[in-house]
């Protein structure tokens, strides 16, 4: 009996020691995740704010994750930051806007921004502003004066570590000796030096001149490749018994502008993002500012339908071909204006009404 009684109480000992250790692992992992992150959080009536970036101490080189958190109580409209007041001087590689809503009507919306950094030192996320505007029932809509309530949130200060070691050396080395020059030898077969000069020399220039028309050609023929591309994805989207989605649209029409870009002006377009493009093409001083913005407005477009799943109306698809359409008509090449005898891109040629865009409209936007 005393045996037994020693065994139930050696057992209840480690049930008890395994459950402490489980707690303080559980509350170790806690607060090392805590510590990796950056986050502040405000308060205005039935708007909450929390903003959240790690990792809290990157390296140069690490992906970031920023986190827009905003929790808003039933029949409260909330108008998140535009994507491009953010955050700058970063590389985004990722946005993802969403919006849910809770059974008892309250919503909850996100932003989530992956990034990363280019340099090294202190950094700063500028502070955000969120706008309210309060439709609950017995409840000021607005403040006096004002279009909508505001809560703007805290910078986000952090510093990003160098990739060098903390023992590499501070100091530059004193530079080395002069090289002794080579040794002077007599020239030998002079003339089949320069023979083989001036045949390299007509080479190189036939080089030349080829590829130089070869761009000239590219150039031309780049209008009427986007085109013809166009035209078939609206004859395809508007043909009766055929179904194009609208993901599937935005993805064939940006990519057609895209393909377009590359061969016009020699830019990689289709190897960058969307933001990393639109830096290239105005460091390269190609597009005129209002081909820039005409491109920038069609290009974010389409990324909300392809990559954050955000329905479009009719309207916005009418848009986006008509954008599309002036880029095209606005940038090419004169030497390459299509013909009379060829079909030609008008507001007739704009998608009609289809199963796909009317259940966009009725879809609330994210």
């Amino acid at each position: 009996m005393n045996r037994s009684t020693h065994a139930i109480a050696r057992t209840n000992w480690r049930r008890r020691s395994l459950t402490l250790c489980g707690l303080w692992m559980c509350l170790a992992t806690s607060v090392s995740l805590l510590a990796a992150e950056i986050s502040n959080s405000q308060t205005s009536g039935p708007v909450s704010v929390t903003v959240r970036l790690s990792p809290s101490e990157p390296v140069i080189g690490d992906e970031m994750t920023l986190l827009i958190e905003v929790k808003a109580e039933k029949d409260v409209e909330v108008l998140m930051p535009e994507f491009d007041e953010v955050i700058s001087g970063f590389r985004i590689a990722e946005w993802i806007p969403k919006r849910m809503v809770k059974p008892d009507g309250s919503q909850l919306f996100s932003q989530t921004y992956r990034f990363q950094t280019t340099m090294s030192g202190e950094q700063v996320i500028p502070a955000m502003l969120v706008e309210f505007v309060d439709r609950r029932p017995g409840k000021q809509a607005t403040p006096e004066d004002y279009d909508a309530y505001e809560i703007l949130t805290e910078p986000l200060r952090f510093t990003v570590k160098s990739v060098l070691p903390g023992d590499a050396e501070a100091e530059l080395r004193p530079p080395l000796g002069e090289l002794e020059p080579p040794s002077q030898r007599p020239l030998a077969g002079w003339s089949w030096g320069l023979f083989g000069g001036l045949l390299a020399c007509g080479s190189a220039l036939a080089a030349y001149l080829w590829l130089r028309r070869s761009h000239r050609v590219r150039q031309e023929n780049a209008y009427e490749a986007a085109h013809k591309r166009l035209l078939r994805l609206l004859d395809d989207r508007n043909a009766p018994g055929t179904e194009v989605t609208i993901e599937k649209f935005f993805v064939e029409i940006s990519a057609i502008i895209r393909r377009y870009l590359e061969d016009r002006f020699e830019l990689r377009a289709p190897e960058l993002t969307t933001d990393e493009f639109l830096q290239l093409a105005a460091g390269e001083g190609q597009l005129s500012r209002e081909h820039q913005r005409l491109l920038g407005e069609f290009l974010h477009q389409a990324d909300m339908v392809k990559f954050a799943g955000v329905g479009a109306t009719d309207a916005e698809v009418n848009r986006s071909v008509e954008l599309a359409v002036k880029f095209l008509e606005e940038t090419k090449d004169e030497s390459s204006a299509v013909g009379n005898d060829r079909p030609q891109l008008a507001p007739a040629d704009r998608p009609t009404s289809s199963p796909q865009t009317q259940n966009a409209e009725e879809s609330p936007r994210a």
